[in-house]
């Protein structure tokens, strides 16, 4: 055993050199690509699923597809659940809807669009409140989906996405999902407060 207080030689050097500054590896930016592809590829799927059928629920209430009132008709609704202003109520949630879905399944301004599904849903969940949990009269499938637009605006969209390209922070910060799912729900709630 050498002594504490001997001369350090190269070779130990260079021993401690290349010991010090092994990688490490985290699940975070430090893991395997393989690993990383698939949580790219989950994200994508995730967000493809959620922001579609989101896109696809404001276009029945923009435009009448898909079997859809039109704004008409979800005016109707909204007249009847207790919002004031039911025309522009109808504009307004059918926008948040396909842009936020829109902006998911891209995965572009995700935080943002995260937390315009997440609000819009939040009214839904507290209309259809009281119907108990399983569908068709129940909230499972709103509560869902806004689980999982809550979810991807705090993890991010992944590397499979539009936000790649703009010259946002990176990699996504957990307090930018936070900020905007808190900006959704105070939105919402000033809504749902409007209802008689």
């Amino acid at each position: 055993m050498p002594s504490p207080h001997a001369p350090e030689t190269a070779e130990s050097a260079s021993r401690d050199h290349r010991t010090a500054e092994a990688p490490r590896f985290s699940a975070g930016a430090g893991a395997a690509p393989a690993e990383q592809s698939g949580h790219d590829a989950g994200l994508l799927v995730l967000r493809l699923v959620i922001g579609l059928t989101m896109a696809a629920h404001g276009s029945q209430k923009l435009f009448g597809w898909f079997e859809g009132g039109g704004l008409d008709g979800t005016a109707q609704f909204f007249a009847s659940s207790g919002y004031p202003a039911a025309r522009t109520m109808a504009l307004v949630a059918g926008l948040t809807e396909v842009l936020g879905g829109l902006g998911l399944a891209l995965g572009l301004l995700t935080p943002l669009a995260g937390a315009a599904v997440f609000g819009t849903l939040l009214n839904a969940l507290a209309v259809k409140w009281g119907g108990g949990f399983f569908a068709p009269q129940g909230v499972e499938y709103e509560l869902l989906l806004t689980a999982g637009a809550a979810a991807l605006a705090l993890t991010g969209p992944g590397r499979l996405a539009a936000d790649r390209v703009l010259p946002l922070p990176r990699p996504h910060r957990l307090v930018h999902g936070a900020a905007a799912l808190a900006l959704g729900a105070v939105l919402a709630g000033a809504v749902l407060l409007s209802r008689s």
